[in-house]
């Protein structure tokens, strides 16, 4: 009888024990997977490596979780408390290269580029 109630309370404070890691781990996991930046959208597309543009001006959106500093093309912008941002670039004729660049508060960066071509109409 007496080893069934030792049986019975090594289990409790085992699964006690086991619920206090698992706690933590899931608080944590934001620690040990750092800065993640995601859901980037251009002009309310989901943004990919090559994107042909007729605008001259577009806004750019998404997220940097974990983010304390965020910048777009070297300049820093804001972001909220859930790590949403939103900008507006202006585009140059051709080529253009946008990078997006956030860093948490241990330092550990996370960086994105994404290339957009900006198409002119013939007679503009």
């Amino acid at each position: 009888m007496r080893d069934d109630a030792k049986k019975i309370k090594i289990i409790i404070v085992g699964a006690f024990f086991l619920f206090i890691v698992v706690y933590g781990f899931a608080r944590s996991t934001d620690l040990i997977f750092g800065v993640k930046i995601k859901n980037v959208k251009i002009a309310g597309e989901p943004a990919e490596t090559l994107v042909v543009r007729n605008e001259s001006v577009t806004k750019i959106s998404g997220n940097a979780r974990n983010a304390i500093n965020l910048s777009l093309n070297g300049r820093e912008i804001s972001i909220d408390l859930k790590g949403n941002f939103e900008e507006t670039i202006a585009l140059l004729p051709g080529y253009n290269i946008i990078n997006i660049q956030a860093t948490d508060k241990f330092g550990y960066v996370d960086e994105k580029n994404y290339q957009l071509i900006l198409t002119q109409a013939l007679g503009n």
